[in-house]
């Protein structure tokens, strides 16, 4: 039971777990705002892309957003309803902290697998856009986020069913899995928890390393074949042709909005994973600093959800996305350069030949 041997009091002064309810207040209202943000310009996107196919990287960040924006305002109340009575959760209702800890777990582990789903996708359509374009439609990445949320939440409801635990945190208002439990099961659990997160984390680390070499590949190839156009066909037409930043400006987009998620994404969850293999492996269950580090590790998981709207908002941004090409013009390719004279008597020859 989530409430077995927890107080039934906030414990919000005196201690190292001193929080205010202001604190849950701001962050849930910039969680709330932030997402509404990112779905009205999601929407105004759509809206404008009507005679054009809306792609399946929009539609998961959709699904991304309005799984955080409903996480904050599920869990929001909670927190701020616990302050303003002065009680626990677990003293309102054990039920409520253990429906606390099941969303909580819940909406961590979803924006993890969309984040996952987005980077898979990214990867298909830059190194095989054949397959992508067999595969991979807006019906079934609707089906994807569906096998998603229907996973975790089979997952997360493990400890109702006996296999695991969950438990209250100080300074009450927090509910989450138990991670110092010392019942092999309750352990598995947390230890389980840990390590889709940590393994979701590893594989879209990989997704973006090999999205950002086959990017770069692209930009190479094309560059060389630019080039080959100027010795032929002259600077003119070669300045006439779409710039080799120009291309793939979408898929660069998405690369960047997914790179910054995913560092987000492991700065808030892995303090979280981190201590649940430490917590498995520690024998006194009654730490206060542990404790302390326990609450620290779910606060970084909870601000994920504030802060990933709010950096698609920006990227979005024309100024934004203006600058990225242009660091990224300067970073993939050399500036472009009209031929010398040395390069035209070289080349010169084999026009001739050709004629």
């Amino acid at each position: 039971m989530p409430c077995e041997n927890a107080s039934h009091a906030l414990n919000l002064t005196g201690s190292p777990y001193h929080h205010s309810v202001v604190n849950s207040v701001l962050l849930g209202t910039v969680g709330v705002v932030g997402n509404l943000i990112a779905l009205w310009i999601l929407y105004r996107h759509k809206s404008t892309a009507r005679s054009q196919h809306v792609s399946v990287f929009y539609v998961l960040v959709t699904g991304l957003a309005w799984t955080d924006l409903v996480g904050k305002v599920l869990l929001s109340p909670m927190v701020v309803v616990s302050y303003a009575l002065s009680r626990s959760l677990c003293s309102v209702s054990g039920a409520l902290c253990t429906l606390f800890a099941v969303l909580m777990c819940f909406f961590g582990l979803c924006s993890m697998g969309i984040l996952l789903a987005m980077a898979l996708e990214c990867l298909l359509s830059i190194g095989h856009p054949y397959l992508y374009q067999q595969l991979v439609t807006r019906r079934r990445a609707l089906l994807i986020l569906l096998g998603i949320y229907l996973f975790c939440l089979l997952v997360c409801l493990l400890p109702v069913a006996g296999f695991g635990k969950y438990k209250q945190y100080s300074p009450g208002t927090w509910c989450f899995i138990d991670m110092s439990a010392k019942d092999p099961a309750h352990k598995a659990f947390s230890v389980l928890y840990a390590t889709l997160i940590g393994v979701m984390i590893l594989a879209i680390v990989v997704c973006n390393v090999v999205v950002k070499i086959n990017l770069l590949k692209m930009y190479i190839l094309s560059r060389r074949q630019k080039s080959w156009t100027v010795s032929f066909e002259g600077a003119e037409q070669r300045n006439q042709t779409a710039a080799p930043q120009s291309r793939h400006p979408e898929e660069l987009d998405h690369l960047v909005i997914l790179v910054l998620m995913t560092l987000i994404f492991i700065v808030c969850s892995v303090p979280i994973t981190v201590r649940a293999y430490i917590n498995a492996n520690r024998s006194d269950s009654s730490d206060e600093k542990a404790e302390v580090l326990d609450l620290m590790a779910l606060r970084f998981l909870s601000v994920n959800s504030c802060v990933d709207p709010w950096v698609f908002i920006i990227l979005r941004t024309s100024l934004c996305r203006a600058l990225v090409h242009k660091f990224s013009s300067k970073v993939c390719f050399t500036r472009n350069r009209r031929p010398s004279l040395k390069t035209l008597e070289v080349v010169a020859p084999h026009m001739t030949t050709i004629t």
